[in-house]
């Protein structure tokens, strides 16, 4: 499984090593899955089974914590 960088309000934030060089983030809840694109902007790119609302939680979520995921990212990708 890819590595965690955060789990709040029960969705979990990880990344896939060597999936692609964009910086991005893959969001899980249960069966549900999202992925979001961190450059050049942040970005849905797709979406599995989250609700309108739940949207709008994920994406405040990656906006406080951008900076993290992105350092994150790097640092884990190399």
């Amino acid at each position: 499984m890819s590595p965690l960088f955060k789990e709040t309000s029960g969705f979990e934030f990880r990344i896939f090593s060597n999936e692609e060089n964009r910086i991005h983030i893959h969001i899980f809840k249960a069966e549900k899955e999202a992925k979001y694109w961190l450059e050049p902007i942040i970005e849905l790119e797709y979406n599995y089974g989250f609700s309108s609302k739940e949207l709008q939680k994920i994406l405040q979520i990656i906006i406080q914590n951008e900076t993290e995921f992105k350092q994150k990212y790097k640092k884990h990708i190399g």
